[in-house]
C-alpha cells in the first residue's frame, strides 16, 4: 500500500493509494490541486475584513452592524487599501483585534466603550448594556495636538474642496475698536419755546398761519384784543400824564408818589408780555391800542399752532411752539457691555444712512442713568450743529466712536471658535494637515480679532468650514481616548 502526504493549513494528511502505480502521479496532482485551492479559498475568506463607513477605525472580521452608529459594515478591499468601491485615498483602517492573530501583531493601548468613547478601561470590559469594549491600538491613537479633547485632522485635497475649507495668513497690524449705534435726531429741548398769554383775550389776526413756517426773532405772529391789556394801557397813560402835571408842584412827596405809580403801571405792562416797542408806541401816540401785536421770542420753525383767528384764549393757552433747529440732539442706544467705554465729552462721527457725503462731528452730552431692561441698552445723547438744516427731527443717523487701539497678530473674526471655556483656531501646519491651537483674544472690531497668544505671524488659519474641522477633531480625539 502506498501513502501520499499533503500539507494544508499547517497539517499533514496521509492518503492511502490503492491504485496502480501508473495512475499514482495523476491522482497525486489532482488531490493536491483540490486541497490547495480549498486552502486558498479558506485563507481568502479568513482574510476578509469589514469596517464602518462612518467610523473607519472600527474594523471587524465578520459582517454586521457598527456598535457606534448602527450602520451596516462594508467589506474592505485589501488590495485597494480601503472600502470596496471607494477611491484609493481612503485611509485603510486597522483590525479591532477580533481576529486570532491581530493581537500578536498590533499593540493594544486600552479599551473603550462602543457607545461612549470617553469611557475607557485598561483591560477588556463590558458596558451597562453588556456590549464588549472595543480595543484601541497604538496605530489608531490620534497624535497629540496640545489642546485637551482635540486631535489634529488630515484632509485630502479632494476633501478640502468638497468641504470648502479656506485659509488666510495671520498678519501683524493695528486693530481699532469702535462702537457703532443708530440714533434718532431730536430737537434740543432747551431750544423749544412756547408762545402763551398772561391775560384773557381774543385773537384778532394771525401773521403766522401755518405749521412749519420759519420765523425770526421780533417778527409779528398775532394780534390780541384783551380788556385787561387795554385797562393796563389806560392806567399807564394816566400815570404818565399825572407825572407830567406834577412837574411844577412844590410837594416832593406827591411828585414822588406819581412817579412810583408810573413805574408800577409800566411794570405791569411788561409783566403781561407787552413788547417794549408797543410801550413806546403807546407813549408816542398817547392813546391805548385796542389790539396788541405780539412778536416771536426766538428764531425758529413753528412746530405747533393750535390757535385760530377769532379764538378766545385764556391765560396760559398755547398759541405757538417755535423750535430752534440750529443745534439738535441725536439719541442712540448702545449695549451695556460697551457703555463702560463711553464718557461725557467724547467725540463721535455722525453720518446719514441715505447720504454718505454728509459727515459731522458730535459730542456726548449725556449718558442716561437708566438701562432699558428689554433691549439691555443704554441711551446716549449727542449734541451737534445743524448747518443748512441737514438733520431734521425724526431722521435716523449713524454714530461711530473710536474707543480702543492695539497692536498684535490679527486674524478674521470668523476664524476664532468660542467653545465657552476656551477659544480655538485651526492652523494648517502642512498641506492637508490641520492642528487646533488654543488662543486668547484681546480685541475685536471691524470683523477682525487680535490674538494675544497661540498664533504667529504668517500662520495660515482656517476661516471657512472650521466648524467641520472642530467636530472631526473632537471625534478623532474621542476615538483615541484623549477626550475629557
Amino acid at each position: 500500500m502506498s501513502f501520499l502526504q499533503v500539507h494544508c493549513r499547517g497539517r499533514t494528511v496521509r492518503l492511502a493509494l490503492l491504485i496502480v502505480p501508473a495512475l499514482l502521479v495523476v491522482a497525486a496532482l489532482a488531490i493536491g490541486l483540490a486541497l490547495g485551492d480549498g486552502c486558498a479559498k479558506q485563507k481568502q475568506v479568513a482574510a476578509q475584513r469589514y469596517h464602518c463607513p462612518m467610523h473607519p477605525t472600527y474594523v471587524s472580521d465578520r459582517p454586521g452592524d457598527c456598535p457606534i452608529c448602527g450602520m451596516r459594515l462594508v467589506p474592505i478591499d485589501e488590495k485597494a487599501g480601503g472600502e470596496k468601491g471607494s477611491d484609493s485615498s481612503a485611509v485603510a483602517p486597522a483590525s479591532n483585534g477580533s481576529g486570532p492573530s491581530s493581537s500578536s501583531e498590533r499593540k493594544i493601548l486600552f479599551y473603550r466603550s462602543p457607545m461612549d468613547p470617553s469611557v475607557t478601561s485598561p483591560v477588556p470590559a463590558k458596558d451597562e448594556m453588556g456590549m464588549d469594549f472595543v480595543p484601541v491600538y497604538k496605530d489608531q491613537a490620534a497624535p497629540e495636538s496640545g489642546v485637551q479633547g482635540y486631535a489634529p485632522v488630515t484632509v485630502s485635497e479632494q476633501g478640502m474642496k468638497l468641504a470648502g475649507i479656506r485659509t488666510t495668513p495671520a498678519i501683524r497690524g493695528v486693530l481699532h475698536r469702535s462702537i457703532r449705534a443708530v440714533g434718532t435726531v431730536r430737537s434740543d429741548e432747551r431750544r423749544i419755546h412756547q408762545v402763551t398769554l398772561k391775560s384773557a383775550g381774543y385773537v384778532e389776526r394771525l401773521f403766522v398761519g401755518t405749521t412749519g413756517q420759519l420765523v425770526h426773532e421780533g417778527d409779528p405772529i398775532l394780534s390780541i384784543y384783551s380788556p385787561d391789556l387795554l385797562s393796563a394801557q389806560s392806567e399807564y397813560l394816566h400815570a404818565r400824564q399825572t407825572v407830567q402835571d406834577l412837574q411844577v408842584s412844590g410837594m416832593e412827596e406827591v411828585r414822588r408818589g406819581a412817579e412810583d405809580l408810573l413805574n408800577s403801571s409800566k411794570r405791569k405792562l411788561e409783566l403781561l408780555d407787552v413788547p417794549e416797542t408797543l410801550i413806546r408806541e403807546i407813549e408816542r401816540t398817547g392813546t391805548p391800542q385796542r389790539a396788541l401785536t405780539f412778536t416771536a421770542p426766538v428764531s425758529g420753525y413753528v412746530t405747533a399752532r393750535p390757535v385760530v383767528a377769532g379764538m378766545m384764549v385764556e391765560p396760559g393757552t398755547e398759541l405757538y411752539t417755535v423750535t430752534d433747529l440750529s443745534k439738535v440732539w441725536i439719541e442712540a442706544d448702545v449695549y451695556e457691555n460697551e457703555a463702560a467705554y463711553l464718557k461725557t465729552g467724547q467725540e463721535a462721527t455722525l453720518t446719514l444712512p441715505y447720504d454718505s457725503t454728509v459727515q459731522m462731528t458730535g459730542k456726548i452730552a449725556l449718558i442716561y442713568p437708566v438701562l432699558d431692561p428689554g433691549s439691555r441698552t443704554l441711551r446716549v445723547r449727542f449734541e451737534t450743529d445743524n448747518p443748512g438744516l441737514v438733520l431734521k427731527p425724526g431722521m435716523f443717523a449713524n454714530a461711530e466712536l473710536q474707543i480702543q487701539s492695539a497692536d498684535g497678530i490679527i486674524v478674521p473674526d470668523n476664524a476664532v471658535l468660542d467653545t465657552g471655556d476656551r477659544q480655538l483656531v485651526f492652523v494648517e501646519t502642512s498641506p492637508g494637515q490641520f492642528a487646533p491651537r488654543s488662543v486668547r483674544v484681546g480685541l475685536r472690531g471691524d470683523g477682525q480679532a487680535l490674538l494675544l497668544e497661540g498664533v504667529q505671524e504668517g500662520d495660515p488659519v482656517v476661516v471657512q468650514a472650521n466648524f467641520l474641522l472642530d467636530s472631526e477633531s473632537r471625534i478623532r480625539a474621542a476615538f483615541s481616548g484623549s477626550a475629557k
